[in-house]
């Protein structure tokens, strides 16, 4: 290459050095372990390389995430949340946390990530608790003359069977479990905005929700502030905020869409669409 071409880069690229840079990572979605061209769904299988290329990106300063989410598995939420805890700690680099319509339940699992937690002013914030939720068959079961014939081998195996009547004893397993979860949340919330939350438990961890500009006064987040301008506030006007997204195996690239929903299953995924609908629509979403 001519070495006139060499230096006259250099000015350049010495410029974009100095210019602060913060990836930015987009959550969006139900969290779920699997997802689909249909529904995309937050969980670690699909973010864990994004994740690593932004925290590895040359020159970063921090990592800023976008979430947008109404919860959904407690476990992929977990996961999430500890590997971006996990390459913050090992890159030294901070973590602001961007809340758009809703981070609520998993969604706000994840946003306790961040080291600091922005919203908009009528963004949906909390939701800590638990929720399970499911059918009853047995009714219209009797009344199609349909005879339920179910065998186990474990007593418990059959806990909660949609076409079988509900007993005592599944629902009290079912009370212990979910407390067990939300004793998990509670504790992660606590350790994660430790010495910042203002409203008493009962109030802060009874699954109800809030405004973005609510959960500041409760401690739940710590601003109101959109991505762009409050990353401009810390950084500078000049701050370069490249959107870092999952790469595209050599499949995707090659057939493009064709790809991507070679692995529609229509009726599983239709079905799946009405239940992640259910999740945004109980923030009125």
């Amino acid at each position: 290459m001519n070495i006139d071409k060499i230096l006259s880069r250099l000015p350049i690229k010495a410029l974009r050095n100095r210019i602060p840079l913060v990836p930015v990572v987009r959550l969006y979605g139900v969290i779920a372990a699997q997802g689909s061209p249909l529904r995309p769904a937050i969980n670690l299988s699909t973010l864990a390389e994004p994740l690593e290329r932004a925290f590895a990106m040359k020159g970063a300063r921090a990592v800023a995430l976008a979430i947008n989410s109404p919860g959904g598995s407690p476990v992929q939420s977990a996961l999430v949340h500890d590997r971006i805890r996990l390459l913050a700690d090992e890159k030294k680099l901070p973590v602001y946390v961007f809340c758009e319509d809703v981070a609520a339940s998993g969604g706000y699992w994840i946003a306790c990530a961040g080291d600091e937690i922005y919203t908009a002013e009528t963004s949906i914030i909390g939701s800590i608790g638990v929720i399970a939720a499911t059918f009853g068959f047995e009714g219209a079961m009797e009344k199609l003359g349909v005879e339920r014939r179910l065998y186990t081998a474990g007593d418990k195996k059959s806990l909660l069977d949609p076409f079988s009547p509900v007993s005592a004893d599944d629902l009290k397993r079912l009370t212990a479990l979910q407390k067990e979860i939300h004793d998990a949340f509670k504790k992660h919330v606590r350790t994660r905005r430790e010495g910042l939350l203002k409203g008493g438990e009962r109030k802060l961890f009874s699954g109800e929700f809030w405004t973005g500009a609510k959960a500041q006064e409760l401690g739940l987040t710590d601003g109101v502030g959109d991505l762009m301008a409050v990353m401009r506030q810390k950084f500078g006007d000049k701050v370069r905020l490249p959107v870092v997204g999952a790469g595209k195996s050599w499949l995707q690239r090659r057939l493009g869409l064709a790809a991507q929903f070679s692995s529609i299953n229509l009726p599983g995924d239709l079905l799946a669409t009405a239940e992640v609908r259910a999740h945004w629509a109980r923030y009125g979403l």
